[in-house]
């Protein structure tokens, strides 16, 4: 059984989602505003969040920022009733795992929340068959404690960074188009969105790269996209 928490402060909302979380087989929490809602994801255990941006005291983009600084990777779905695109990225940058605009579809929401919880599963499989660790050169990855590093230096990255890292690892010389990233990593087609793609790429190579403009791990093919360098 799934652990999810809603923060959410309208009760209407927090009803219907509950209702459908349910018949998925999930446990379900929720908080009325950011405060109490950060409390409880620092406290307890749960395999989703689901977090409004726009909440009392301490909104949904506070709320997920500090959750990340702690290393609290438990993926997050933020609802805002906003549209735009700048709020989208912002969100998603911040450490979101996917995004959903308020009025949405129960369909939408549950393929979302579906796809975040394969995506959780799969990770789990591999973690637990690979033992979660990857060494090329000078660049070593341990999944399990989501720690990357550079010699002995440890490489700080976003949920997002590191999600890219893994899946690009996983797979040496296999090119992903700009498409393909935004369904695998975010779980859906995030259409429009391709340049998302482009500025994590370019903020993990500054991270990890010791020449961005000649990278080493994450090279590009091009007319397609990126893949992983397999002759390390």
């Amino acid at each position: 059984m799934k652990k999810v928490l809603i923060v959410e402060d309208e009760p209407e909302i927090v009803d219907l989602l509950s209702i459908h979380l349910r018949d998925l087989n999930c446990e379900v929490d929720y908080a009325l505003d950011g405060e109490s809602g950060l409390n409880k994801a620092k406290e307890h255990p749960y395999n989703l969040i689901i977090l409004d941006l726009m909440l009392p005291k301490v909104n949904g983009l506070v709320v997920c920022q500090k959750l990340r600084a702690l290393d609290n990777f438990t993926p997050i779905l933020m609802l805002t009733a906003k549209s735009e695109e700048f709020d989208k990225v912002l969100g998603l940058e911040s450490g979101a795992d996917d995004y959903l605009t308020k009025p949405f579809g129960i369909r939408e929401l549950i393929a979302r929340v579906n796809a975040i919880f394969r995506r959780q599963d799969l990770a789990g499989q591999l973690k637990n068959s690979e033992n979660g660790k990857f060494n090329f050169g000078d660049l070593s990855i341990d999944t399990e404690r989501r720690i990357v590093l550079i010699g002995d230096s440890r490489v700080e990255l976003t949920p997002k960074e590191f999600d890219l890292l893994i899946l690009l690892a996983r797979n040496p010389g296999k090119s992903y188009n700009r498409d393909q990233l935004l369904n695998l990593v975010w779980g859906y087609e995030f259409n429009g969105y391709e340049h998302t793609v482009n500025s994590h790429i370019n903020r993990l190579r500054t991270k990890i790269e010791s020449n961005a403009d000649r990278p080493k791990y994450i090279l590009t093919t091009w007319g397609v996209g990126y893949r992983f360098n397999d002759e390390l």
